[in-house]
């Protein structure tokens, strides 16, 4: 899953076990609880469980890119495209925030620390046209994940670069991953490329294969 996981490994193949076992958990609806709830009044969405620890949740795949190599691309309905390498990317402005996780596979975490570039910062540089309504997360693993917009753009949401103090660990997405936190985490796409926005919706690689297309963990949508 990229949180998730990752799609394909170094040499090409895809991980079909594990995505075929992912795929039976969608069409039996494995985890559902059927119990509604909503942010304000309980903090652990249904079917959730708390735990302190950060489960590593992939494919086996963890794409090492050496920071003189890394590149994020910013492209699609955007009236100033954008390719920063690292240096350019840690000149942005840093934010902090604090935010909880949500699995798919029915764990959260709370209290996370996060350091990085608040997406809105990014938007505010790039200024996506009008006529642009979702996002693509494109990871230097192949995988995708699709947002709204609107999504995208929530004030908490990061870039993060790191944890806890930390800078990120390659198994949780370093250098740099995408926080989402009001989704289910499989949205927030490890080791992010490239973002590119467009006018109509294009599912990413677990929405392609029975995950929700929008992923609320508040209305239990991790299968759609």
């Amino acid at each position: 899953m990229n949180d998730g996981g990752s799609p394909q490994d170094t040499k090409g193949s895809f991980k079909d076990k594990l995505i075929a076992t992912k795929q039976r958990w969608a069409e039996e609806g494995r985890l559902l609880t059927g119990r509604p709830s909503h942010r304000e009044e309980d903090r652990l969405p249904p079917g959730q469980r708390k735990t302190a620890a950060w489960p590593v949740l992939d494919l086996g795949v963890k794409p090492n890119i050496p920071l003189d190599r890394w590149r994020l691309q910013v492209d699609g309905l955007v009236e100033q495209p954008m390719r920063l390498d690292w240096a350019a990317f840690q000149d942005l402005p840093q934010t902090d925030v604090e935010s909880d996780i949500h699995c798919v596979t029915a764990w959260s975490r709370f209290d996370n620390r996060w350091r990085g570039v608040a997406v809105r910062d990014l938007l505010a540089r790039v200024q996506p046209k009008p006529e642009a309504r979702f996002v693509t997360l494109h990871s230097y693993d192949t995988y995708t994940s699709n947002l709204p917009l609107e999504e995208f753009a929530v004030e908490d949401a990061l870039l993060a670069t790191h944890w806890n103090g930390e800078p990120l660990t390659l198994e949780h997405g370093g250098p740099m991953r995408a926080v989402v936190p009001q989704l289910y985490f499989w949205k927030s796409a490890k080791w992010v490329k490239r973002i590119a926005f467009h006018a109509g919706d294009q599912p990413g690689f677990w929405e392609e294969r029975g995950y929700h297309n929008h992923g609320d963990p508040w209305r239990e949508q991790r299968y759609g």
